[in-house]
């Protein structure tokens, strides 16, 4: 089909309609071919490239899975309170609260107001790292000789800019991010140990305890001690469920938990919220 003129590319465009490529959203999310047996109605399905970057708003209660489908994905994730973005993740209360550098089933996402933005209630992987951040443009340039996001080589902060900036969020509102599913291991002596990933399928499944903005970039660990830019498609997943609520056990895992939970609560309840 020719494209050399306006009518052409028209048609041409008109003609991809319902294509399917690998690594895409699916609009409406309920069209995804094969949703999880134990959701509910799926809101966000996606499959991010490697090297690539994706953000939504999710609401109070909603479920979202990640699962790194070949083996060498890296998701770098930031939260910010969907009304309050100045009310974001912190990870170094959520390292020093829990008394935890480890992620994984159980481990409270909190906030600098000492409040839950998102919990994590399932965990296949066990290779996470909430002490590195993610990658930088000067480090990618060092590295692989490019950081710029339209490169071969995207640094995870500068994507992050770019789903920063399509939420009306700037630079300066970018904290260190957690990573899932590229692991980091703390030694003896105090160095760090990259332990890499279990290999494909392994998933971990957050739940959004407010209204929060998520920022997802799928690149390298900056650990990675590998000489090429590895990183391979991120498939993530979102349902509507509910919020993490008296009796559950997560609530009350932990006394410092507890008391974030507590936090949480009462700030939902002020704003007439629950």
């Amino acid at each position: 089909m020719a494209t050399s003129t306006t009518y052409g590319a028209r048609d041409h465009a008109r003609a991809q309609e319902g294509a399917r490529a690998e690594s895409m959203p699916v609009v409406p999310a309920s069209n995804w071919p094969t949703p999880p047996p134990e959701s509910g109605p799926l809101v966000w399905a996606e499959t991010v490239a490697g090297g690539n970057y994706t953000h939504r708003v999710l609401a109070r209660g909603t479920e979202v899975r990640l699962t790194d489908l070949r083996g060498d994905a890296c998701a770098h994730l930031l939260l910010h309170h969907a009304d309050r973005p100045w009310e974001r993740l912190n990870v170094a209360d959520t390292v020093k609260v829990q008394w935890n550098a480890y992620l994984g089933a159980g481990v409270l996402l909190l906030s600098d107001q000492g409040r839950v933005l998102a919990s994590v209630v399932a965990d296949t992987s066990g290779r996470h790292d909430a002490l590195c951040g993610t990658s930088t443009l000067v480090r990618n340039t060092e590295r692989y000789g490019d950081g710029t996001p339209q490169s071969l080589s995207p640094a995870g902060r500068e994507l992050f800019k770019l789903a920063a900036a399509k939420n009306g969020l700037e630079p300066r509102d970018l904290p260190p991010s957690l990573s899932f599913f590229q692991g980091v291991a703390v030694t003896e002596d105090g160095t760090l140990d990259f332990t890499g990933s279990v290999g494909p399928g392994a998933a971990v499944t957050l739940r959004a305890e407010q209204d929060v903005t998520v920022l997802i970039a799928n690149v390298p660990h900056p650990a990675d001690p590998r000489p090429d830019y590895v990183s391979t498609p991120l498939e993530v997943l979102a349902w509507r469920a509910e919020p993490t609520r008296p009796g559950d056990p997560l609530w009350d895992a932990t006394p410092e938990g507890r008391r974030a939970f507590l936090n949480t609560a009462e700030f939902l309840a002020a704003r007439g919220i629950a």
